[in-house]
């Protein structure tokens, strides 16, 4: 059986336990036919333990987003892991960091707010600008970063809510300036989800009880594949011409009023 993946290449950021979005989108990808490579930070042996877990053997490469020698290597690292030099369909963007300082909105200084925007906005640039040159050889691809709504000024959030209206304003330039060479990029909007970044989130269950009155269609904190599933789709050839989008997966939420 065929899937809407098959002979594609998908680099995945962010993988670090099962309960991560990026953890399904790979999973997902996989089973639809991709193959997959990850990417991990500082905890790379956690990660390659966690990627033991997908249903296809793969491999995990070490990337920090903030340093320009690990972006340099990364198009070369790619290459020995798939052993040519035919590039790459699809990267999944799923990198968010902020100090504690960043969730303190009046309080937080520039150290903290540049962090946040360095690692969880920027990067979104610089990842795809060093994967470029792969997914040109292979005529163009699809970049899918993973969101919070970023329209929305939400409880406990502060400076990361202002990293994700940047990251999703990062989206469309990049849309606008790379639709020319034939790569999509996209952003999908999920809900909350109980996962190892969330427990950094001060006042996450707050936040998260949005979900549990006002999904119309329900949301369960505790299954990622749904936005996994999603950030599939995208990478897809089944999206030609959409790209510059933020799809909401989140139990519908993001339409509700007040």
């Amino acid at each position: 059986m065929s899937g809407i993946l098959d002979g594609k290449r998908i680099l995945v950021t962010g993988v670090l336990t099962e309960g991560s979005i990026a953890f399904h989108a790979a999973k997902v990808a996989q089973e639809q036919g991709a193959e997959v490579v990850l990417t991990g930070f500082g905890r790379v042996t956690l990660v390659e333990r966690i990627a033991k877990r997908l249903p296809k053997p793969t491999t995990v490469i070490e990337m920090d987003v903030t340093d320009q020698e690990h972006l340099d290597s990364l198009a070369a690292k790619v290459n020995e892991y798939f052993g040519d030099d035919e590039g790459i369909d699809g990267v999944v963007h799923s990198i968010a960091f902020g100090p504690q300082g960043a969730f303190n909105f009046l309080e937080a200084d520039w150290a903290d707010v540049s962090t946040a925007l360095q690692v969880s906005a920027y990067s979104l640039k610089s990842l795809t600008m060093a994967l470029l040159p792969l997914m040109e050889k292979r005529g163009g691809g699809s970049v899918v970063g993973i969101t919070f709504d970023g329209s929305i000024a939400w409880p406990k959030y502060d400076w990361m809510g202002v990293a994700k209206a940047a990251l999703e304003s990062t989206g469309r330039y990049l849309a606008r300036d790379l639709g020319g060479r034939n790569v999509r990029v996209n952003m999908v909007s999920a809900g909350p989800i109980k996962s190892m970044a969330a427990k950094s989130i001060p006042g996450f269950e707050e936040l998260a009880d949005v979900w549990n009155n006002r999904a119309p269609i329900g949301w369960d904190l505790t299954d990622p594949e749904p936005a996994g599933r999603g950030v599939v789709g995208l990478l897809s050839d089944f999206f030609p011409k959409t790209t510059g989008e933020v799809v909401h997966v989140d139990g519908g939420v993001h339409m509700m009023g007040a």
